[in-house]
């Protein structure tokens, strides 16, 4: 990502010299206070790891244990009803829900998120503009949209209650009741579309406009935002914009449909783990597009990082500026821009290539659907799983690492030399996870997500097949897409850092 300089952890063969020499260098580095700067950001740190075994060996390992899970899942799951999801557990009156649903604790935890939300405002726009030592970028890019998700996709969807946009404009009913009422009835053909698009602009900023680390940019891009979503929000009601334009809402509620909690209202459901993403009709279009979008953002962030990217980039940047073309007269940083945002945008059409064609293959050996669309669009909400799991394992480090940034700024997060909570000389604890963990961990978290994956896509064809032995033939091109991305997966992830 290119929003640190602190550096990905990422396992490769190298030698000891090479990583003592990087822990030398880190620890400089970290003692210099300058985890952050602004010209280009990351994920963790730039520790290197020999792996014990070769590559190749974890690579196939991986792809065979979730071979293996589908031929457990097609032994062991018969039945093509929804019973996980029928399963869920009614937890409405216990203790933990009374809690949550009691008046006090909601209405304190809406008014925290809309402070968070002046906080980063304020902090932003007058604070210290170093991104290492102000509240916004450190808050934004590494505690919410990196830990928020682990809590969405683990818990269930929190963002649903703190949403400060929804706070906002629940208050300004109060005052304004006519506010209510939406002025325009939703257009159905635009469905998700609009959450897609600020989506897509939101990984841009994230990967590629460099811009977005600042502290006062990001503070007017927040402004922009909240401006959009409230807009939308009055012109159309609350609920229907958040569920269709409010890009956040959509992701998270996504990573939310895997975590053991359920809540509408006042009811708490306990239920088990991807089960909110078994569903008996297909998701719309453009929810499909959006899925694709974020298996394709991850993916591009780790591809990026790696030393065939690294190379092609060259190669492209030195064709662009050898010959007499537009690109020659530009600012190195724009062609750069260019570079990336083209690439990009490839990824995600390469991405949809690939899964409508697995899909194609998949309806043509289906028993009962014969168009592609609906299949791709009935089997999407299975790769959520992985989304999650390359979430966590490429973030993990970022998130444990560069979000200790924050517990100095808490106490003085306007840069006034405060001390409030006695941790403005807290200094960043570089071994709370290392190289090695990371990998470990990344090799699990792509597993387990791929299997989980394979279960859920398995169950949901079970639902639409007419007999199990046509369920599992027709799941075969989805088995071969989960295991070759299995495989992809681990390879951007064991690849060294280039930013």
């Amino acid at each position: 990502m290119n929003m640190g300089t602190v550096m990905a952890m990422k396992p490769c063969s190298t030698s000891r010299s090479i990583l003592n020499k990087r822990m030398a260098q880190l620890a400089g580095f970290t003692l210099a206070a300058t985890l952050f700067s602004a010209s280009a950001w990351a994920h963790a740190f730039g520790q290197r790891y020999d792996l014990p075994l070769p590559l190749s060996l974890y690579l196939w390992s991986a792809g065979f244990v979730v071979a293996v899970s589908f031929i457990i899942a097609a032994l062991f799951l018969r039945s093509g009803e929804l019973g996980a999801r029928r399963r869920a557990r009614d937890i409405s009156h216990s203790l933990f829900a009374r809690i949550l649903n009691a008046a006090p604790v909601r209405v304190v935890f809406k008014l925290f998120s809309v402070c968070l939300l002046l906080l980063i405002l304020i902090s932003g726009l007058s604070g210290e503009q170093d991104p290492s030592e102000n509240f916004a970028p450190i808050f934004i890019w590494v505690i919410w949209w990196v830990g928020l998700a682990y809590i969405a996709a683990f818990i269930g969807n929190v963002w649903d209650g703190v949403n400060p946009w929804r706070v906002l404009h629940d208050a300004l009913t109060i005052v304004l009741p006519r506010w209510r009422d939406s002025v325009f009835d939703y257009p159905g053909r635009l469905a998700s579309w609009p959450a897609l698009l600020l989506f897509l602009i939101f990984a841009y900023l994230e990967f590629i406009s460099g811009v977005a680390q600042q502290p006062a940019t990001l503070a007017w891009l927040v402004i922009g935002y909240s401006f959009i979503t409230l807009t939308g929000m009055r012109l159309f009601g609350a609920e229907t914009w958040l569920r269709h334009g409010e890009a956040f809402t959509v992701v998270f509620g996504l990573m939310a449909r895997f975590g053991v909690f359920h809540g509408k209202g006042h009811k708490l459901q306990l239920r088990l783990p991807g089960a909110g993403l078994l569903s008996e009709q297909p998701v719309s279009l453009s929810l499909m597009a959006f899925i694709l979008l974020m298996l394709t953002t991850v993916s591009f962030d780790g591809f990026i990082e790696t030393p065939f990217w690294s190379a092609l980039n060259t190669s492209i940047y030195t064709a662009l500026m050898s010959y007499q073309t537009i690109a020659a007269s530009l600012a190195p940083q724009i062609v750069q821009q260019i570079i990336l945002s083209v690439a990009l945008l490839l990824f995600y059409l390469l991405f949809i290539s690939v899964y409508l064609g697995f899909s194609a293959l998949t309806c043509r050996l289906s028993h009962t659907e014969t168009n592609v669309i609906v299949t791709a669009r009935a089997y999407v909400l299975s790769l959520v799983p992985i989304a999650i799991a390359y979430h966590l394992a490429h973030y993990l480090s970022y998130l444990l690492l560069a979000g200790q940034l924050v517990v100095p700024i808490l106490s003085d997060p306007f840069a006034l030399g405060w001390n409030l909570f006695g941790t403005a000389n807290y200094k960043i604890d570089i071994s709370v996870i290392d190289a090695q963990d990371v990998w470990y961990l990344s090799v699990c978290a792509i597993v387990i997500g791929h299997i989980a994956a394979v279960c859920i896509a398995h169950v949901t064809s079970l639902s639409r097949e007419p007999r199990v032995r046509a369920a599992i033939i027709s799941q075969l091109p989805m088995l071969v897409w989960m295991i070759a991305y299995t495989m992809i997966s681990l390879w951007i992830l064991s690849q060294p850092i280039i930013a």
